[in-house]
């Protein structure tokens, strides 16, 4: 359960080499968060994150765990949730692809689209059916700007994130009043190896400042948290605009 503070005791993580979930757990540890779950793709990167978290006194265990194979997701997940409740689950799994590669071999847009949509629609109902069962707990997705509009130089990993964006908006209305709160995080461009070489967007931000805005947005149980804060204003004009001036817009 959450404290008096509203932290939450017990994390899982899906995605757990993520960079802005784990600086959203190591900002929750420092908060009194105690058990921590990395779900990922076995790899030394999972084991080393597992580690850090452990230094900084989390109990912190790793579980398997494939976007790109739901099939797995009701077992892997179900270990997790036997082994008592979660309070918050933070679903961080996502790739950004390559727009021009992946407009030339759409199998690999296909593998954008199936991990960043069509994984986190079945881990995010199978982690909500379990919160559901326990009668508490919070699913936070994070989502991304590139969702509210496509833009020519990212439109396959956009219409991925337009696609779970809706998904996690409409399952937060569908489990409204069962004591589980849903959250969608819209950042923008983050700093991270994700972005590495690329060039930065206006009002960029970091992975702490988004962890930072998790948790503002979890004590406040905001339905929709914007990284930074103005790019609400930003997007509002940006969703609006005819579609021919978009078009000559250098994005």
């Amino acid at each position: 359960m959450k404290d008096a503070f509203g932290i939450p005791q017990s994390l899982l993580v899906l995605g757990g080499t993520s960079e802005i979930a784990l600086a959203t757990a190591r900002r929750l540890v420092a908060r009194r968060t105690r058990t921590v779950w990395l779900a990922g793709r076995p790899s030394p990167a999972l084991d080393a994150a597992a580690e850090q978290l452990r230094g900084l006194g989390a109990e912190v265990r790793t579980v398997a765990f494939d976007a790109l194979d739901p099939e797995s997701h009701e077992a892997a997940l179900g270990k997790v949730f036997a082994e008592g409740d979660v309070d918050l689950v933070l679903l961080a799994f996502g790739i950004l692809g390559d727009q021009a590669h992946d407009e030339r071999e759409p199998l690999n847009a296909v593998r954008v689209a199936q991990t960043n949509y069509t994984g986190a629609v079945s881990a995010g109902l199978v982690s909500a059916r379990a919160l559901q069962a326990q009668g508490h707990g919070s699913l936070v997705v994070l989502s991304s700007v590139a969702g509210e509009r496509a833009r020519r130089a990212n439109f396959i990993y956009g219409s991925s994130k337009a696609g779970l964006d809706a998904f996690a908006q409409g399952l937060g209305d569908a489990l409204h009043g069962t004591g589980v709160h849903v959250m969608v995080v819209r950042p923008g461009f983050v700093r991270s190896r994700m972005t590495a070489g690329m060039e930065e967007a206006p009002l960029a931000t970091t992975p702490e400042a988004v962890a930072t805005a998790i948790e503002l947005g979890l004590r406040r149980r905001s339905e929709t948290v914007w990284v930074p804060g103005a790019l609400r204003v930003v997007m509002s004009a940006v969703r609006h605009l005819p579609r021919t001036l978009f078009r000559r817009l250098p994005v």
